[in-house]
């Protein structure tokens, strides 16, 4: 009867390390709203791999999972488009990066159905913050409307799709390509 006791025991205890280890490594999120279609859609389910950062900072492209600007209780999706040190202008509907090394390049979204006329013209991103765009640029509520992500609100990076089984598969961390701007 002890080593029956005993067993089960250390199942449970198996089952709760390996349970609470995954909810520091992974955290599940369901897309609301329209703001990164075509990519991602409102009540499709993303996997977020919450120690991806970590080890290193977050890269152009990547989709990241953060503390809404204005309800802190809320999380949001959007793109990773200018890094610290950077700004970011937007004309004709391209996104253009000015780096820390004062080159200026223009973004290759092949990823954006969306595309958003309207002129922008941002500041130097600060250390610890991120710019961001939505996917679906007309109706995106992002950095372009005066706020920036500081790398602590920060929860992951979208790693998987799960729900629906059509959406099934890697996240669209699609990382632009940059051309010279001319």
């Amino acid at each position: 009867m002890k080593s029956v006791v005993r067993d089960i025991l250390i199942t449970v205890l198996i089952a709760a390390v390996v349970y609470l280890g995954l909810r520091t490594a992974i955290q599940s999120f369901r897309v609301e709203g329209p703001s990164m279609l075509p990519n991602f859609h409102t009540g499709e389910w993303v996997l977020v791999n919450k120690l991806v950062y970590r080890f290193h900072d977050a890269q152009r492209g990547d989709v990241i999972i953060f503390r809404s600007p204005h309800n802190r209780s809320t999380n949001l999706i959007k793109r990773v488009v200018g890094l610290p040190g950077e700004s970011v202008d937007l004309r004709n509907g391209t996104v253009y990066v000015h780096k820390t090394n004062g080159q200026v390049v223009a973004l290759s979204e092949p990823y954006i159905s969306f595309v958003d006329d309207r002129p922008y013209t941002g500041s130097v991103i600060p250390s610890g913050y991120y710019f961001v765009l939505g996917d679906n640029r007309p109706v995106a509520d992002d950095s372009r409307f005066g706020w920036l992500v500081p790398k602590q609100d920060v929860l992951g990076k979208a790693w998987l799709s799960t729900w629906p089984p059509a959406n099934w598969g890697l996240a669209a961390n699609f990382h632009p390509a940059e051309h010279p701007a001319s």
